[in-house]
């Protein structure tokens, strides 16, 4: 197709063409023949290359097939995931390594029974979890989820039942530092109840036994919380059929000895006696009396009021007259025990009893004009008194 055009405008870079409708064509001037000026006119062919057009297409094609087979082939694997081991209250999980191609990875959370139990810490190095805390002899359902710049991958689902109290297979065992015959026991038994020996602390161990605390593999299982027990613990749950608590089989626990009881009722009795000073004072303190003992004390007091004491408060000789001098002390006293406060109790027979605040027991204890020249004879046990009235 030939086109004449007629030269505008020259600049250094862009000259304006004038087609024959009067419109305006930029074009460069480095395309134009050499010493042209304004109002030359210029002859232009345009044709298409079909030629260039198909060798620039196949190149265009090679370069998407490049870069589709470096950045798009592959695509992230879907999480495999699976049970490695049960215990009653345990489940360990483990899954193949994840595999993202050319994704970038989000996170990789767990779901337990379809609710988030949360993300996996370093998924692209972890590829194993343990879940603690569960409830014995209950069926949980676990699937893995996968967010990747790619698109979301998720696992199947893996259904775990946590075991019963009687099922010891889930025991899993890491030994440490055993003698020769006790370890050669400790296999016996721990085959006999299904449970496993591993090699080395692994995160599916459930319990580390050794008879010694110390070296790498015993640091390793505190480190990581495991119980370390004694070998008695695997003996103990082989005889009661069941798993057992790790309390009384810790290896820093008190083992009580079969003659414990012995010792101690020994150690008692080989006791240093007490000092002379609390002998004394264990001598001094009355005995119990018998049984019964009160209400005879209570007769006794009664019959001593009836027949030493009048009404009126006054003290009769064996003859029956009163004597001067009690009738002049009486008086007196009269005056005093108006204003001083009388305390009464009751004795075990209704009988109420009389008593001056500060007043002691004994034959006197019941009137209330008693002599004070006369000092009260306290009773003893052996005369019928009870504990109360015995004068410390």
């Amino acid at each position: 197709m030939l086109v004449s055009l007629t030269v505008g405008k020259v600049d250094a870079g862009v000259t304006v063409l004038l087609t024959p409708d009067k419109r305006l064509i930029e074009f460069p001037s480095i395309l134009l023949p050499p010493n042209i000026a304004s109002g030359s006119i210029v002859d232009i062919t345009v044709a298409r290359n079909h030629g260039s057009e198909s060798e620039a297409d196949k190149k265009f094609a090679a370069l998407q097939d490049q870069i589709y087979g470096a950045f798009g082939a592959g695509e992230p694997s879907v999480p495999v995931l699976r049970c490695r081991n049960a215990t009653q209250t345990s489940v360990v999980l483990e899954w193949d390594p994840i595999e993202l191609a050319t994704a970038d990875l989000i996170s990789l959370s767990l779901y337990r029974n379809g609710q988030k139990a949360g993300n996996i810490p370093r998924p692209l190095h972890m590829h194993s979890t343990k879940i603690s805390g569960l409830a014995v002899d209950t069926e949980y359902t676990f699937h893995l989820v996968l967010r990747t710049s790619a698109g979301t991958f998720s696992s199947k689902q893996v259904t775990v039942s946590t075991h019963k109290m009687t099922d010891l297979s889930g025991i899993t065992i890491t030994t440490g530092i055993l003698p020769g015959p006790t370890r050669d026991a400790l296999g016996t038994a721990v085959e006999r109840i299904g449970a496993k020996i591993v090699d080395g602390v692994r995160i599916d161990t459930t319990h580390f036994v050794t008879t010694e605390g110390r070296g790498m593999a015993w640091e390793k299982a505190v480190e990581m919380n495991i119980p370390v027990v004694r070998p008695e613990w695997v003996e103990a749950c082989e005889k009661q059929g069941r798993i057992l608590g790790v309390t009384k089989f810790y290896l820093d626990a008190v083992r009580p000895g079969p003659g414990d009881d012995v010792n101690r009722s020994r150690s008692d009795s080989m006791a240093p006696p007490p000092p002379p000073q609390q002998q004394q004072q264990q001598k001094e303190l009355p005995p119990n009396p018998p049984k019964g003992d009160d209400e005879n004390a209570a007769a006794t007091e009664s019959k001593s009021k009836d027949t030493d004491s009048s009404d009126d408060g006054s003290v009769h000789d064996d003859d029956g007259s009163d004597s001067d001098s009690g009738d002049e002390k009486n008086e007196d006293k009269a005056k005093v025990n108006d204003s001083e406060p009388k305390m009464r109790r009751e004795d075990k027979n209704g009988q109420k009893l009389t008593l001056r605040p500060g007043q002691g027991s004994g034959p006197w204890a019941g009137s209330e004009d008693s002599p004070q020249d006369k000092q009260p004879v306290p009773l003893t046990p052996g005369d019928g008194a009870s504990f109360q009235d015995v004068a410390l």
